[in-house]
C-alpha cells in the first residue's frame, strides 16, 4: 500500500471525521507545528548526550505529542471520533518534571543564550518550536473549541524544555552563557 493518496494535491487535507480543510487552515498550522516539535525532540534524543532520565521524559513527551496532534486534528464537535484528548494528567506530569528540575538546578539569575551541548541546543530549538505551536493553538482556540488543556500543555512543555536544556548542559559539565546585551 502506498502512502501517496493524491487527495491533498489541490491544497486540502482531511481531518479525523472526514472534514476537508485547506492546508493553510489554523488547525493544520497548529498540529503541523506540533509534528515539527516532535521531530526535533527525536533529534535531541538521537544526539546521544542526554541523560537517561531526560531521554525517557522526552520519549514520553513524543508519545503525548502524537495524542496532541490527533486531538487537534479532530474537531470537538465530531462526537463519533473516539480520539484521546490531552487531559490534566498530561499537564500534571510535566509539572512534576519541572518541579524536579527546579530542585536540581541552581537559581537562574540571568537570561542565558540558547546553546551549549548538542542535546541542549536541540532542546532550546524544540522550546522555540513549542512556543510557535502554542501561538498557532491559541489562535485556533479563539475560533474553535479545542479545550484549554491543549494551550496549558504547550505552555508548560516549553517551560520544561528550557529547564531540560539547562539540565542537559549541567549533566555534561557545559556552562550556560549569560546574555551580554552587547556591552
Amino acid at each position: 500500500m502506498s502512502i501517496v493518496t493524491r487527495t491533498g494535491d489541490k491544497g486540502e487535507t482531511g481531518l479525523f471525521g472526514g472534514q476537508r480543510v485547506g492546508k493553510d487552515d489554523l488547525r493544520i498550522h497548529a498540529y503541523g507545528t506540533v509534528d515539527e516539535l516532535n521531530a526535533v525532540l527525536g533529534l535531541a534524543i538521537a544526539g546521544g548526550d542526554l541523560s537517561e532520565v531526560l531521554q525517557t521524559q522526552l520519549l514520553r513527551t513524543q508519545n503525548v505529542l502524537f495524542r496532541f496532534g490527533a486531538d487537534l486534528a479532530t474537531p470537538r464537535e465530531n462526537n463519533a471520533a473516539k480520539v484521546p484528548r490531552i487531559e490534566q494528567k498530561h499537564i500534571d506530569e510535566i509539572d512534576a518534571w519541572i518541579t524536579a528540575l527546579e530542585d536540581r538546578l541552581p537559581t537562574l539569575r540571568a537570561f542565558v543564550l540558547p546553546g551549549g551541548s548538542v542535546g541542549a541546543s536541540h532542546l532550546h530549538n524544540a522550546r522555540t518550536i513549542c512556543r510557535r505551536a502554542e501561538r498557532w493553538t491559541v489562535s485556533l482556540g479563539k475560533q474553535q473549541d479545542i479545550g484549554q488543556e491543549c494551550i496549558v500543555y504547550l505552555n508548560r512543555l516549553s517551560d520544561y524544555l528550557f529547564l531540560a536544556a539547562l539540565q542537559a548542559n549541567k549533566d555534561i559539565g557545559v556552562e550556560d552563557v549569560a546574555v551580554n546585551y552587547g556591552d
